[in-house]
């Protein structure tokens, strides 16, 4: 087995359990490896740590699989892992019709992520190491969950950092790409070969069900809404009307579909429109709603460009209140992992003071159950969900 030594440094990062060794953290390697193999982690005083996959490529060089000396890392490992995860799953989400399945570092098992739309898995392998087990990953899903098929979406950028092609495809079965699954009650289409990330965001699927005591009755601007999961979710829990708004021609033919699906039609109209545009002209023509949802895309990806998204977040914010009737409710996300909670509670503070509005929060929210946070590792927490209520 090959060992990595770590220098003598500050490991308690990494000895409360984060799974990530970076390169810097590196004193010397003993023993012959392959890129992508596994290797044992030691301190300098020769402790061990962990056991994980390894790839002098990444700046995250090693990831931890295990801190069990004597857990081998083979079929039966990730048998076993697997199987936590879905059980987990099985206790906590209320209908397992569309859920994620694996979220990586939090299922310990890094960077793999699976997500479950009806009868269908789709897969992300997202490091070398874990791509090297894709085929036996497959299996143990075949004979687990027993899915009418299985696609990768492996068309992302961060497999670039990791020396891997960026790849989507059938792993099993062949089928239409298209399918049509369920949350919440509400039925929904989703385009596994071609919509963002796996297809859809199901991180969101408990905030969407607590708008239900907001938006009745209610007349709803839906800004950023992608296909329309929280459009539909408004007509379906009785909103009077829904403006949905995006940026994407695509994304809104979506919408379209998703609220016929559901016979929501007539009381749905869809703007093809930056969002912010039209925030600032709503604001100028005293336009009012009694419901504003705000779920824009990740503002920022790098601590680089932190005050650039906390100023998006706040011009957003600031015109959404502006908007909002007496006594209204807004109803505000961020997706950005470099926007801590605290930061983004102290955003909406500034907004609600630069407006002069009163405002008071009714539910602080984060992702769905089926994403849960692992409190070692804070790059597994990354959404927040403020709803509010203006005056």
């Amino acid at each position: 087995m090959t060992d990595v030594i770590l220098r003598n440094e500050n490991l308690r990062r990494i000895l409360s359990g984060h799974p990530w060794i970076y390169k810097t953290e590196i004193d010397h390697i003993e023993g012959d490896y392959e890129p992508g193999g596994i290797v044992d982690v030691y301190d300098h005083k020769k402790n061990f740590i962990g056991r994980g996959y390894i790839n002098l490529k990444s700046m995250i060089t090693v990831r931890i699989l295990t801190h069990e000396k004597d857990e081998l890392i083979n079929e039966d490992f990730f048998k076993k892992r697997i199987l936590r995860a879905w059980e987990y799953r099985k206790k906590v989400m209320d209908n397992l019709n569309s859920c994620r399945v694996i979220f990586g570092e939090a299922d310990f098992l890094p960077a793999l992520i699976v997500d479950k739309f009806g009868n269908y898995l789709v897969i992300q392998t997202l490091s070398l190491g874990m791509e090297r087990y894709k085929g036996l990953i497959v299996n143990i899903l075949v004979e687990l969950l027993n899915p009418k098929g299985i696609y990768e979406r492996n068309d992302v950028s961060v497999r670039m950092l990791e020396g891997l092609p960026e790849t989507k495809g059938f792993l099993y079965g062949n089928f239409d790409t298209i399918q049509q699954f369920e949350e919440n009650g509400v039925k929904l289409w989703v385009d596994i070969e071609n919509g963002q990330k796996t297809g859809y965001f199901l991180d969101q699927k408990e905030n969407r069900a607590a708008i239900k005591k907001y938006v009745k009755d209610a007349d709803v601007l839906d800004c950023f809404s992608h296909t329309g999961s929280f459009s539909v979710h408004a007509l379906h829990y009785g909103a009077k009307s829904v403006e949905t708004v995006d940026i994407s021609e695509a994304a809104l033919d979506m919408a379209k579909k998703n609220a016929a699906l559901n016979g929501y039609l007539d009381r749905c109209r869809f703007t093809c429109e930056n969002a912010f545009d039209l925030l600032k002209k709503y604001d100028e023509e005293n336009k009012k709603f009694d419901v504003v949802i705000l779920d824009p895309p990740a503002f920022t990806k790098s601590k680089e460009t932190v005050k650039d998204a906390i100023r998006g977040y706040k011009e957003i914010n600031l015109r959404a209140m502006k908007i909002l009737k007496k006594g209204g409710f807004l109803i505000t996300c961020s997706c950005s992992q470099h926007i801590s909670p605290d930061v983004f509670l102290n955003i909406i503070k500034e907004a609600a003071h630069d407006t002069r509005k009163n405002t008071r929060l009714i539910e602080k929210r984060t992702q769905s159950k089926d994403h849960p946070i692992l409190l070692s590792s804070s790059e597994t927490e990354y959404l927040k969900c403020l709803i509010l209520q203006v005056f």
